[in-house]
């Protein structure tokens, strides 16, 4: 098992900063209508774990059961992190791992997840 670390992150242009504690085990990379087509790399965390470090002008986005809110820059419109609830009403935080600036690219492995034939 990995070992838990401090990660920072954000969007590209820098409005929207956050720092996230994760070992970055059990990742997810979905197939779903919208991770597919954004390329999300998930690590979900409890929203202790999460803290915003810059709180930059945010727009959201929900689709499907609207469980899970998708918030994005409106400045250079990276999607940073989603907060909602996961099957059994636990509230956590989606990471986008890509947006980890202190991960090498690619130093991690994500198990594919069917989300489209949900």
């Amino acid at each position: 098992m990995a070992e838990v670390k401090t990660h920072t992150g954000g969007c590209r242009c820098g409005a929207v900063a956050y720092e996230v504690e994760t070992d970055l085990d059990g990742l997810i990379e979905c197939n779903c209508s919208h991770c597919y087509r954004k390329g999300l790399v998930l690590a979900f965390v409890a929203p202790e774990a999460f803290r915003l470090t810059a709180d930059g002008a945010q727009a959201e986005y929900q689709f499907n059961t609207h469980k899970i809110t998708h918030l994005f820059c409106e400045t250079c419109g990276v999607q940073s992190f989603a907060r909602g609830s996961t099957a059994d009403g636990k509230q956590m935080v989606a990471v986008n791992v890509r947006t980890l600036i202190d991960v090498e690219p690619f130093s991690w492995t994500a198990q594919r997840v069917d989300g489209r034939s949900f």
